[in-house]
């Protein structure tokens, strides 16, 4: 159920808002709103955000679109760059990654990792701390076994669920309590065997990367979109919200259509509907629970989270994914998490959703 920017106009039936101490200020009259777009980390991005002030005076100025293609270029190539930056720093898909080169690593190599990684990788690990493991970036090996690493084995013909030997070595592999990392040296020691992999974390850090970018280059109202986890800040130039709406997870299911207002906010979402194969009539999604190295049951459809970073809710949507809704509810509560599950038991598909998140509803 990743979100999505809102293509139509239809009224909405639910609503998210967040709460505003104060409204954001509406762009100058006449703003244009510049529309950036590319591929990475295997999908798509996009941004749209409204021009700097004196970019948008400039273009009040001239009757032309030359001056908004020139801008639009060179935020193009700047936003594009930095993603390519992360993959080369991130991607268990490109062998020469800085998480490539330590997954290579023989055992007891200390590998020295960039201010990005070593920052990513430490909120990993408090969220795996916090979450008693429900969250693992150690856990390639298992993510590798399933079929879901790079490659995607899973898709190929004839590829058999992993047998109890092949996921008792993935599991010896893994495990973020064998990791012995030096946050304030930015120094990870392989211990031997382990792969780590970032894919449940790396799309959100991208997605606050290119808003922190953006803010940096004065433009404070955009909204930012890297592989369905978004993050907004300010309003359009028609002072309503960057509203996105909500992917329903099953179909034909009667569940309300959710829009959410994006300001000052992120959103992400993990799902077990999309990237999955099936085999004697089981389904087995990518989602893994590094916990118990089987993937998350199929009735747990999708978790989507609301925070300040998409990093986190990056983060957090995977870890409650593997809790499951008994679990992930009371421990989201206990952190004021703003969490919507929906469920799918015997073909019926439910919404449940902590407290947070039904505050937010308008």
């Amino acid at each position: 159920m990743p979100a999505q920017p809102m293509q139509s106009d239809r009224a909405p039936r639910r609503v998210v808002v967040p709460h505003l101490a104060d409204p954001p200020a509406v762009p100058p009259a006449g703003s244009r709103i510049l529309h950036l777009q590319g591929r990475t980390m295997g999908t798509t991005w996009q941004v749209k955000c409204i021009a700097p002030p004196a970019a948008a005076a400039a273009l009040q100025a001239r009757a032309d679109e030359e001056l908004q293609e020139e801008l639009q270029e060179e935020l193009q190539e700047e936003l594009q760059a930095r993603l390519d930056a992360i993959v080369g720093q991130m991607s268990s898909w490109e062998p020469e990654s800085e998480v490539g080169r330590f997954n290579r690593a023989p055992p007891g190599r200390r590998v020295v990792l960039s201010a990005d990684v070593a920052f990513v990788l430490e909120h990993a690990l408090a969220v795996s701390c916090d979450s008693g493991g429900a969250f693992d970036a150690t856990a390639g090996a298992l993510v590798n076994a399933w079929g879901f690493g790079p490659g995607s084995a899973y898709r190929a013909a004839g590829f058999e669920p992993p047998d109890e030997a092949t996921l008792a070595e993935a599991r010896a592999d893994s495990g973020w309590r064998k990791l012995l990392f030096d946050s304030g040296a930015g120094v990870a020691v392989q211990p031997g065997g382990m792969q780590l992999d970032f894919s449940a974390i790396a799309k959100g850090f991208a997605v606050d990367r290119l808003a922190d970018h953006l803010q940096a280059r004065g433009i404070g109202n955009c909204l930012v979109e890297v592989g369905g986890e978004l993050r907004g800040a300010g309003v359009k130039p028609d002072g309503q919200p960057w509203w996105v709406a909500l992917e329903p997870p099953c179909e034909g299911a009667s569940m309300p259509e959710t829009v959410v207002a994006l300001h000052g906010l992120a959103i992400a979402t993990s799902g077990s509907y999309r990237r999955f194969f099936e085999r004697c009539g089981r389904r087995f999604c990518h989602a893994i629970d590094p916990r118990t190295g089987q993937p998350v049951p199929a009735h747990v459809v999708s978790v989507t989270v609301l925070h300040a970073h998409c990093m986190a809710a990056d983060a957090l949507s995977t870890a409650l994914m593997a809790m499951g809704p008994e679990q992930g509810i009371p421990w989201a509560e206990q952190r004021g998490l703003p969490v919507l599950f929906t469920v799918c038991p015997a073909g019926v598909a439910s919404e449940r959703m902590t407290r947070a998140f039904a505050d937010l509803l308008q």
